[in-house]
């Protein structure tokens, strides 16, 4: 079946407007008719078949009670609904709970990371996260506990329908994040992560010097119904790739690191060794 076209805009934007519509405690039908459309208008709209104006949009909103952030959110999103390529800038640091990626991950049929600094954020235990968060400088203190709860949540991800690859240079389990003893319970946690049969983790040896994945970490992702994606994450920025040409660039960084890396087993056994 060929992929349908959408883009990380349009999607989201059709499920944040499902989202407004549900929180009203309303049908759709019953919404429509509260702003004087069509059912079928309303249902083309949120499935990405555009046929509504900006201020049409507006007043949907306004009857569906939308607080004023999503509203605008929403309104932003509806302008280049059909636009590939997203850069999103956040600010001091990232959001607490990454939006965009949250909801791609939920969907994604594969996954293929590579972490050159950290342990991926599916992969990660409390403690371990807790003593990232704590590291980021631009992190409000009030922060911590509620960014490592909102980590902890995007692990149900990591799930039997997701295909996962995890990429990880060897550096990252010999870095004693949180203290020698959280990190030892982390690598634990990845030797036991590692048997799941739908999670690969292969590591990238210090020994090999360079390889592929210097460009940077990133994640691919891949869909049943819609085109693959590239999230590429900053301190404060997020870069969501969409094009084809870029996205077969990644596609060879991924094919380089599966053939440099250590397989699963050694992967495990190098994991295993370093926890001690």
């Amino acid at each position: 079946m060929p992929k349908r076209f959408s883009t990380a805009r349009g999607r989201e934007f059709g499920d944040g407007l499902r989202a407004a519509i549900a929180a009203t405690g309303m049908t759709s039908r019953k919404v429509a008719e509260l702003a004087d459309w069509q059912e079928a208008k309303l249902s083309d709209l949120i499935n990405g078949k555009g046929g509504a104006t900006e201020l049409e949009l507006a007043l949907l909103l306004g009857v569906c009670r939308t607080p004023s952030g999503e509203r605008e959110h929403l309104m932003k999103l509806f302008r280049a609904t059909n636009v590939k390529g997203w850069l999103q800038e956040h600010g001091a640091a990232e959001p607490i709970l990454p939006r965009t990626l949250v909801q791609h991950e939920a969907i994604a049929k594969t996954l293929v990371s590579w972490q050159p600094l950290v342990v991926h954020g599916m992969l990660q235990i409390p403690d371990y996260t807790r003593a990232v968060v704590e590291a980021n400088a631009n992190v409000p203190e009030d922060e911590v506990a509620e960014r490592v709860a909102a980590r902890a949540m995007r692990k149900e991800a990591l799930r039997p329908g997701l295909k996962a690859t995890f990429y990880i240079h060897e550096s990252v389990l010999r870095t004693p994040v949180g203290g020698e003893e959280v990190m030892r319970a982390q690598l634990q946690h990845l030797e036991k992560v590692s048997m799941r049969p739908y999670v690969v983790i292969r590591v990238i040896p210090t020994s090999l010097g360079a390889h592929a994945g210097h460009s940077g970490p990133f994640s691919l992702l891949r869909f049943h119904k819609i085109e693959p994606v590239v999230f590429v994450e900053s301190e404060n920025a997020s870069l969501i790739i969409e094009a084809p040409l870029p996205i077969k660039s990644y596609d060879a960084v991924v094919e380089s690191l599966a053939r440099t890396a250590l397989d699963e087993e050694q992967s495990r056994s190098l994991i295993k060794d370093i926890a001690g």
